[in-house]
């Protein structure tokens, strides 16, 4: 029966609310997990004022899951006010806890278990609200006090010398991950940085698996670097699916959520030993997740590869590649972002939509590995889904006037300025012991004294990468600049345009 109201919502019986199946006054849709049918019961055990934000749906067993509607989410069921700390910069906005705990829907957790009443497949409706944990996740979740414990690293050869420092910060989890491999073979070093998002598992399978497929890629062998990357980004998602990607991510991680399929782990950075060793053909295997469709959490990827004076940067998402050269910075890589119209244009394309500056209302990026949600559409190649891997690949040739390079994810980014940053090494380069001591002042500078403000909140890393000077080299000041794949020829000469 239609139990609704003109509202929508219908007091049953003592403390129990019901949503019932008609639509949303002014937007014209469903519930997100609403068909014609539903019913959602909410039994109201704690006092504490309803709050307008999003449906509240709960499966037996499981937490509960906030619901987001399409196009604009109205109601919500909550027993503690909305809380004013900023949101993650790839989430939707969503409360966060006064404590440090991890949380999901714990304001909920007092209205107890209901009844759903549904006329579908079950597991249909779970695999949905599973992605939507997946999407919602931790994000968003500080701790009361942040983790400034770093993970620093050093290495030099004849040609080059790193450092990397990376930080938990106010994130109740850490989920980037990064690679520096300066032998990927005698001639090419590689550098990598993965901010992860909605689950630490992607980025973690990306620093463990991405240069190995660019190694034993046949572009890479015949000496086309560019084609072998910007393949190894499509391969991240080929891997992570059926029952050898399932097995794989499930190795990675400390745990597994059974309800989301999203790994818990430490952050993993691959240590020299294993970067030259070929692996298999990941080779199709038979078992219970064979038609496992990959992850819903993702990760962001930012890479560059340095074989004698050509540097080759590929990148999906907003993690960003700076060069200095002379002191100026230029970018090398392209943050990208719903709004940017190549990147709508793909997205509306594919069937999906841009809401408040995110995909589908969820992902405030517009290309990424993993988030396989987003990348179902059978009908459409993989650089034509909602979100792709795809990344933009540039290829710099080197010079005596260039410095360092810096790869980092956005949460110093979102604090710094790309020739801020530059300015800021350029000041304590000559200064400290090591190049991860100045990775570690760039850390500190750009974590938050509090929450409040949104930026200085996110995990944090970065890897500086110096060339050094070969005296008997002569200047090479030409600075030709060529790009594959989807990357825009330009030149390194341009004013710095941040943010693009």
């Amino acid at each position: 029966d239609d139990l609704s109201t003109a509202d929508g919502v219908r007091h049953v019986g003592p403390g129990c609310s019901c949503l019932g199946p008609r639509r949303h006054r002014g937007t014209g849709s469903y519930p997100t997990l609403l068909r014609p049918s539903p019913l959602v019961i909410l039994p109201l055990l704690s006092p504490g004022p309803l709050r307008a934000s999003a449906p509240v749906i709960f499966l037996p067993g499981t937490p509960a899951v906030r619901v987001f509607d399409s196009p604009d989410p109205r109601l919500s069921y909550s027993s503690e006010p909305a809380s004013s700390a900023a949101a993650g910069p790839h989430r939707r906005p969503r409360d966060a806890p006064a404590s440090g705990q991890q949380n999901r829907g714990a304001a909920l957790l007092p209205l107890c278990c209901a009844a759903l009443a549904w006329g579908g497949d079950w597991r249909s409706i779970r695999a949905r609200v599973s992605s939507l944990v997946g999407t919602f996740g931790t994000m968003g979740v500080y701790l009361s006090t942040p983790k400034t414990e770093k993970l620093s690293e050093d290495g030099e050869n004849d040609k080059l010398k790193f450092g990397l420092s990376s930080m938990q910060g106010w994130r109740a989890t850490m989920e980037d991950a990064h690679s520096a491999l300066l032998d990927l073979d005698n001639d090419t070093a590689f550098f990598g940085v993965f901010d992860g998002h909605g689950g630490k598992v992607v980025a973690k399978f990306c620093a463990k698996y991405l240069h190995r497929e660019v190694l034993n890629s046949e572009a890479y062998a015949a000496g086309d670097l560019g084609a072998a990357v910007h393949r190894a980004f499509f391969r991240m998602d080929e891997m992570m699916r059926g029952q050898r990607g399932w097995r794989e991510l499930q190795a990675l991680g400390d745990k597994i959520n059974q309800f989301t399929g999203i790994i818990e782990g430490l952050i993993w950075s691959p240590k020299g030993g294993d970067s030259n060793d070929r692996h298999d053909n990941w080779a199709f295997e038979e078992g219970p997740h064979s038609d496992f469709t990959g992850p819903n959490c993702g990760s962001t990827a930012c890479v560059a590869l340095v074989r004698n004076k050509q540097l080759v940067v590929a990148n999906a998402g907003d993690s960003r590649c700076v060069i200095s050269r002379n002191g100026q910075a230029y970018n090398l890589s392209r943050d990208h972002k719903p709004e940017l119209e190549a990147e709508r244009e793909r997205i509306q394309s594919a069937g999906g939509y841009i809401q408040m500056g995110r995909v589908n209302g969820t992902l405030n990026l517009s290309r990424a590995i993993g988030d396989m949600e987003f990348k179902q559409n059978k009908f459409l190649s993989p650089d034509k889904q909602i979100l792709t891997a795809n990344p933009d690949v540039n290829i710099v040739e080197l010079c005596d006037e260039d410095d360092f390079l810096v790869l980092a994810c956005d949460g110093i980014w979102d604090c710094m300025s790309s020739q801020q940053l530059v300015d800021f090494i350029r000041e304590h380069i000559n200064t400290e012991d090591s190049l991860s001591a100045v990775c570690e002042r760039v850390l500190d500078r750009c974590l938050a004294p509090s929450t409040m403000g949104g930026e200085g909140c996110d995990n944090m890393t970065m890897i500086l990468v110096q060339f050094k000077k070969a005296t008997t080299q002569a200047k090479d000041t030409s600075g030709a600049e060529q790009s594959t794949g989807d990357a825009e020829r330009s030149d390194l000469h341009v004013a710095e345009q941040n943010g693009s």
